[in-house]
């Protein structure tokens, strides 16, 4: 496998989300890429299946935060003190979504435990939550409420979501490694009533870890963004070829 690494800095949600979904129609047979990015403005992304009218839209516009939905699955996000990544990986014979999920979340861990020793306690969940309930409680329009196996977490605090879809023979997944604890708000752009968001809140200060708050000290996105790209050349066994951020992939690919 050929792998390309792309290191982008701010976007818009739309421009986030349209890349990676340029990344899965581009990608061929024996190429898979591994991108990071930010976001600017903020942004609340929904899940594929997941409706507008879950969050308060003329709140997050008077609050300067972009809407946009995923291509993958899973429920709201608020992207902000993050860096995103996102893998575009074909599916070869013998593997599985399931397996390429598993990967990549254990490539992600190699790069984080490289970024700084204080992360070396960094973890997979080894359990499943039931979604098909989870979804029917108000905790369920958040997706950093509750962890799918595989995902990674600290202190049994999720670190690291992800969601994951099969476009033809082609995976293209994506997630947000939690840089600060601005995500959180999600709570204000839903149509929650007083005692559920209250409630939503204790389990997101529960259930969710970040990286400044773990090492007490702001986070480099810079250093952490070589040290992903590393964990990555070391799990994968490759080097990978730094991509130009505006290179046209359809013409070199």
């Amino acid at each position: 496998m050929t792998w390309y690494f792309i290191s982008h800095d701010f976007n818009t949600g739309k421009f986030n989300m349209d890349y990676d979904l340029h990344l899965a129609e581009i990608c061929s047979p024996g190429k898979a890429f591994f991108r990071l990015y930010r976001w600017n403005p903020y942004c609340i992304s929904l899940g594929a299946g997941q409706d507008y009218n879950s969050i308060d839209l003329a709140k997050a516009a008077s609050d300067n935060l972009d809407v946009v939905k995923r291509p993958t699955g899973g429920r709201a996000v608020l992207h902000s003190e993050e860096i995103t990544y996102s893998v575009i990986i074909p599916i070869t014979p013998g593997s599985s979504a399931r397996e390429i999920f598993h990967q990549i979340n254990a490539a992600l861990s190699e790069g984080l435990k490289r970024y700084h020793p204080g992360l070396a306690e960094i973890e997979m969940e080894e359990n499943q939550t039931n979604f098909r309930g989870f979804y029917k409680t108000p905790a369920g329009a958040v997706c950093f409420a509750a962890p799918s196996k595989s995902e990674l977490k600290f202190s049994g605090r999720k670190i690291v979501g992800s969601a994951q879809r099969k476009m033809n023979n082609v995976i293209l997944q994506h997630g947000s490694i939690l840089c600060g604890s601005y995500h959180k708000k999600i709570t204000g752009y839903l149509y929650l009533s007083e005692a559920d968001s209250l409630k939503i809140n204790k389990e997101l200060d529960q259930k969710t870890a970040d990286i400044e708050t773990v090492l007490g000290k702001p986070v480099d996105y810079n250093a952490l963004k070589v040290s992903l790209a590393e964990g990555f050349e070391y799990y994968f066994n490759t080097k990978m070829n730094r991509l130009n951020k505006e290179i046209n992939f359809i013409n070199v690919l």
